[in-house]
């Protein structure tokens, strides 16, 4: 099929790796100090790796090639963050295995706090759920945009303030709601004048489902509507800004 895909330039390409770095589909990784795209259905076309390149070694280009795999994408992310768990747990006996959204660990935090200071709510309207929220409600006319993983308010401590302040406010869970978000959040980013989208998700891989349908109804709705992605560890810090 015809579509956009990224083209690297490997004469102009330095090796910094920001551009792997920025893929959130694993589709570049750094090959004898150059950029490589190493499947073309790992590409989604959307170009997140343009902006951080220091050089312009990468340009978008319309070509013949095989269409994005979400499904491939998936399980690709999957393996490289079961890896990069084994990988940090060389001095453990026992490695990680299985999903990581499932293992179990304890937390530890040393911050002090004064738990006599309530927090006052950021929620902007009800529904939240992605599922529930009627298409054309009201409060969608010229909204700033919140989609999260459910996790991450709990995760992330200052959640309603740092993410939730001035934007209404979306949820859900990609791996244990039966359904697909793309064609609900399509028709809401269509028949509204929504004026940003801020997606939060959770690390773990099972989590990029919500990310990646955020990106499908942002290119089915056909509007050009800016958009960021932060991700949350399961330690509560926030690992991309």
């Amino acid at each position: 099929m015809i579509r956009t895909i990224i083209k690297i330039d490997e004469e102009a390409c330095n090796g910094c790796g920001l551009c792997a770095s920025a893929c959130k589909e694993g589709a570049i990784a750094i090959i004898n100090g150059k950029a490589k795209l190493i499947r073309d259905d790992y590409c989604d076309g959307l170009g997140n790796c343009l902006p951080v390149c220091p050089t312009g070694a990468i340009a978008f280009e319309e070509r013949d090639t095989l269409a994005f795999d979400e499904e491939a994408v998936v399980k690709h992310m999957e393996s490289l963050s079961i890896g990069k768990q084994i990988e940090n747990e060389t001095s453990k006996e026992v490695k990680p295995c299985g999903c990581p959204s499932s293992a179990a660990k304890v937390l530890s935090h040393h911050t002090v706090m004064n738990r006599d200071i309530e927090i006052e709510s950021n929620l902007r309207q009800w529904p939240v759920q992605i599922k529930l929220v009627p298409v054309n409600a009201p409060y969608f006319e010229q909204a700033n945009l919140l989609i999260a993983a459910d996790c991450t308010a709990y995760a992330y401590g200052n959640f309603h303030n740092k993410f939730m302040n001035n934007r209404i406010t979306l949820i859900g869970c990609p791996k244990l709601d039966d359904v697909d978000y793309t064609e609900k959040l399509t028709a809401i980013l269509a028949n509204n004048n929504i004026k940003s989208v801020h997606v939060v998700r959770m690390e773990v891989p099972c989590c990029r489902g919500i990310e990646i349908a955020v990106k499908q109804a942002l290119q089915a709705s056909g509007k050009f509507i800016p958009w960021q992605i932060t991700v949350i560890g399961t330690d509560g810090s926030i690992l991309e800004d």
